[in-house]
């Protein structure tokens, strides 16, 4: 047996402590934590959020999203052939955003718009992602991109804002001959002419879309049910959109019997029942060029179609008029004839702090009060 005189030590007295003092409250050594239940729900309820939050986002807003991510994972395939070291996709910092405006603008050469919205995207679905986008890199890239906007040339890049449009457009936009001329390399030399249905349908469609300042995804699922006639004119409802909020917009009769967005909406009305629509159907339906009338509403790109088409049959070149071109019209015309700003903020459904409600508002207000304006030159 061995002693520990053997290891030529001497057996000290060891004192001994059961166990540590701990709070009453606290887990011991080996106790499993319980769950806060709290936490949990709060956890469970903010990923159905998410879900559902998902759920509800446009399929075109989602399609750009995942464009603008496969952009940005572009961005690291270039950016890891100039450094020789890959990035993960999820490392958002001031640098790799800044760098990220600085590729779109130089490599690419994207216009400041579409570069505004590629930040977002990217934001966005890397937030989905579980990433971390810390705000101070978001603001680095919006800072980065300020002087993008400021450019002449760089601006020119992108198609450009849609243009307002005056009544005299408009009347001539309504009046103009449908006719569409062969191509040069056509079969046929005839001249093709737009169906008097055909005809009606864009005038009843682009005065209402100047009057209620229409989205064209928001004309597109109009139906008959939607447009009341009433002593004074229409009672237009415009469904939700994109989760913006309904709205119900007054319309009155115009001046001028072609763009009157009252006697325009009446004749077409007339005309399509004729041709053998369903009462109560969709506002808006195609009709082919050999003026048969469809039975689908017409696609919000067929919405935008219709206007930028009546401005070139009506000559009206050399300006960029889409769809969007109607929202645009109705704020500068308003303004310029002293309509109340609120209302025309409400009637056509921009949020109170929107910004290109104010420049639209600003662009009417340009020559109120001009600065040249009777100071003796």
């Amino acid at each position: 047996m061995t002693t520990a005189e053997e290891y030529g030590t001497a057996l000290e007295p060891v004192e001994v402590v059961d166990a540590e003092l701990v709070d009453d409250d606290a887990p011991g050594a080996g106790a499993v934590a319980v769950p806060d239940p709290v936490a949990a729900v709060l956890a469970a309820l903010d990923t159905d959020a998410k879900d559902y939050l998902n759920r509800i986002r446009p399929k075109k807003t989602k399609d750009g999203y995942a464009r603008d991510w496969e952009v940005w994972r572009e961005f690291h395939v270039w950016l890891a052939a100039r450094t020789g070291t890959p990035l993960p996709l999820s490392s958002i910092t001031v640098g790799t955003f800044v760098s990220f405006v600085t590729y779109l603008d130089q490599v690419i050469e994207a216009p400041p718009n579409t570069i505004e919205r590629r930040i977002t995207g990217v934001t966005s679905e890397a937030r989905k992602r579980g990433y971390t986008v810390p705000k101070e890199a978001t603001e680095a890239a919006r800072r980065a991109l300020k002087p993008l906007k400021l450019d002449e040339n760089r601006m020119k890049r992108g198609r450009g804002k849609a243009a307002a449009l005056a009544p005299a457009d408009l009347r001539k936009m309504a009046e103009a001959p449908r006719e569409r001329q062969p191509q040069p390399t056509a079969r046929t030399r005839r001249v093709f002419v737009v169906p008097e249905l055909a005809r009606l349908r864009d005038q009843a469609l682009n005065s209402l879309k100047v009057a209620v300042a229409g989205r064209n995804e928001e004309m597109s699922v109009l139906n008959d049910a939607h447009i009341e006639v009433v002593d004074e004119g229409l009672k237009v409802y415009v469904p939700s959109v994109k989760g913006r909020p309904p709205r119900t917009d007054p319309v009155t009769y115009g001046e001028n019997r072609a763009t009157c967005p009252v006697r325009c909406w009446q004749a077409w009305r007339e005309a399509k029942l004729a041709a053998g629509a369903a009462p109560d159907g969709p506002a808006f339906l195609p009709v082919d060029q050999w003026g048969h009338l469809g039975t689908k509403r017409l696609s919000p790109d067929g919405i935008g179609r219709a206007l930028a088409r009546s401005a070139k049959y009506a000559g009206l070149t050399g300006r960029r008029i889409t769809g969007h071109s109607a929202r645009r019209t109705l704020v500068t015309l308003g303004v310029k004839n002293g309509k109340r700003v609120d209302k025309l903020r409400r009637q056509g459904g921009w949020s109170a702090n929107s910004p290109v409600f104010w420049q639209y508002v600003d662009e009417g207000a340009m020559f109120e009060d001009a600065p040249t304006q009777g100071i003796g030159l």
